[in-house]
């Protein structure tokens, strides 16, 4: 997959969307699509496309963003040290268009071990899982089953 150039980026993204994806913003909490959302699907990278994360991973951890116990892959998502805003955090980045998602914190479900993927929504586009087939995700038809 080839990344699109900033230009189609601007063009083809809302300022949101862009500043989240392309310069590590942080949407505001709580105000993101998919904060109160539970639908079944997947959420996919709003660059590339890439399969990010499972509806049956997500959780309503009330810090105001979509939460994840996993992504769908785990070498689907590259993690990265993050020293700014003067704190030691993990960067959560796609793996292909190396889109800034969020971060993945510890003090998720013990029992789901222990993860908690704190995502912007603006990086996220949902797949319900009745159009996954016919959007080329068929392969994660099986996680609903």
């Amino acid at each position: 997959m080839e990344k699109p150039s900033k230009e189609e980026l601007k063009t083809k993204l809302s300022d949101i969307e862009y500043a989240v994806t392309q310069e590590n913003a942080t949407e505001r909490p709580f105000t993101g699509k998919y904060d109160d959302f539970y639908q079944d699907g997947i959420y996919v990278d709003i660059v590339s496309g890439e399969p990010l994360f499972s509806s049956t991973d997500k959780y309503d951890a009330g810090c105001g963003w979509p939460s994840f116990t996993k992504p769908i892959e785990k070498l689907g998502v590259k993690e990265k040290t993050d020293f700014s805003l003067g704190m030691h955090r993990v960067e959560v980045r796609s793996k292909d268009a190396d889109s800034h998602l969020g971060h993945v914190f510890t003090d998720g479900p013990q029992e789901q071990g222990g993860l908690r993927y704190c995502i912007n929504a603006a990086a996220l586009r949902f797949v319900p899982v009745e159009k996954l087939e016919a959007e080329g995700y068929g392969d994660y038809k099986n996680l609903f089953e």
